[in-house]
Order: C-alpha cells, then structure tokens, then sequence
C-alpha cells in the first residue's frame, strides 16, 4: 500500500516542530514499505493566523472566548483546520507535539497522529515497520 506521511521538520533531520507552530511540512512517499523525500508543503496563514489569535480584535484573554477560554474551543481552530487540509492526503502526521483538538481533526480525515522525539529517519523507520504489520492483517 503506497501512502505519505507529513512531518514537521525545519531541517529535514530531525523531528523538531509541533503541529501549532509549524509553517511548512516536509512530504514522504512511502512505496513499498520504503520511504523517500517529496515536496515541501507551506502553510500560508499570516503571522496573525499562525499564531492563533490577535490582540487587535480582542480575540485573547477573557472569560467567555478567545486563547484558551472555557467557551471558546481555543485558539487557531480555523488554522488548525487549514493545516489539517493541507496534509489532508497524508495517512499520518509526525510532530514533537500536537493537541487535542488537532487530533481530533485528524481523526476526523482519518490521519494519525504520532508526537515524537527523535530523528526523522527514527520516526520514518518505526512508522513505516508498524505500517507494513497492521497491513499485512
């Protein structure tokens, strides 16, 4: 089964970035149980967007929405939505962290999610190991 799995990597070598602040994710084509480098996938928010929310507007702080508030479902829904998108063909997403409602959109397109720390080539091993023994099920 040939799939891509999307990780947030800056330097191609190591699994350093969490999902939230990631701007960019770098695309494996798994074929055949081996891996290879693909394309460089950029999220295009603004700096406004990518951090999720905007004093300007009064969008953080506050009881009843904004960053964090108990009404509010958090910050960066939509961005994260809009990254979720952009991996949307991905079978897994790799990060050093990811939230609770980001793997809740994930589950939702059917992504994996795994937070790791470790080496990209690390994380590429074991997922693809574990990948080619569930498919043989």
């Amino acid at each position: 089964m040939d799939y891509r799995i999307a990780v947030a990597t800056s330097d191609g070598v190591n699994v350093n970035g969490t999902f939230g602040a990631a701007d960019s994710f770098l695309i494996y084509e798994v074929t055949g149980g081996k891996y290879s480098q693909g394309e460089r996938r950029v999220f295009s928010g603004n700096e406004e967007t990518l951090s999720g929310c905007s004093e300007k507007n009064g969008a953080c702080g506050g009881n009843h929405g904004g960053c964090g508030g108990a009404h509010s479902g958090g910050c960066g829904g939509n961005v994260h939505s809009e990254k979720v998108e952009l991996i949307s063909d991905c079978r897994s997403v790799v990060c050093t962290k990811i939230g609770f409602h980001v793997q809740k959109l994930l589950e939702k397109k059917a992504i994996s999610a795994f937070d790791v720390d470790c080496s990209v080539k690390e994380a590429l091993d074991k997922i693809t190991s574990y990948y080619r023994r569930i498919d043989k099920n």
